[in-house]
């Protein structure tokens, strides 16, 4: 088993709290809502160029993301908002992340955004909030999608529907390895380990 907790610090003092907050929301009209919330904050007051001084706890960055998803999160709407920035002209990118729209949630997506939002093109902190935002929304989304899919089979007294595809959590870490024990039960037509090549072998013969 893996530890509950981090061990005990070292003695120290806070300097910079970074929050981020995710939520998952389904829509009236069937659609999802995933929204992230970022803030930076110092433990001590500073000088700013252009907002003058801040005390504790004011925060440097504040940034808001709505991505509205359909059901294969592919992106339908954007709404990103620069509340707090260093910069009064931080906020001024945001209509770049439109460029979101139409971008499905899934393999390949860190690769689009910082095609379409890296570096001077977009804004480093609405980025990577992206990331976050995605995992938000596969965890919102599909754990719902396959409840009812469920519930449906079970009132029709019918076994759910294999289509066949490949599971959206395979390898995407180690406890979904292909080769390894989970996808071997839940998944076994795509196990790729020792049990899997023998079935293939099998199958060849």
């Amino acid at each position: 088993m893996s530890a509950t907790s981090l061990s005990a610090p070292a003695e120290r003092e806070p300097i910079h709290t970074r929050r981020v907050t995710c939520q998952g929301f389904r829509r009236a009209d069937g659609l999802w809502d995933i929204e992230g919330h970022l803030t930076d904050v110092k433990s001590y007051g500073f000088h700013t160029e252009e907002r003058g001084h801040l005390d504790p706890g004011t925060p440097i960055h504040q940034m808001w993301m709505r991505l509205t998803v359909d059901d294969k999160l592919t992106v339908m709407a954007v709404e990103a908002v620069t509340q707090d920035s260093p910069y009064r002209a931080c906020g001024s990118i945001t209509p770049s992340f439109q460029q979101l729209v139409g971008l499905r949630v899934g393999p390949g997506w860190t690769r689009a955004v910082k095609e379409r939002l890296g570096g001077p093109k977009g804004c480093t902190h609405l980025v990577e909030l992206l990331g976050p935002l995605a995992t938000t929304a596969f965890q919102t989304v599909y754990p719902i999608l396959a409840r009812e899919a469920a519930e449906r089979a079970r009132a029709a007294g019918t076994p759910l529907p294999d289509d066949g595809k490949r599971p959206v959590l395979l390898n995407m870490c180690h406890i979904f390895d292909s080769n390894g024990e989970v996808v071997r039960r839940n998944w076994p037509a795509h196990y790729t380990g020792e049990a899997g090549a023998e079935r293939r072998e099998e199958a060849a013969e």
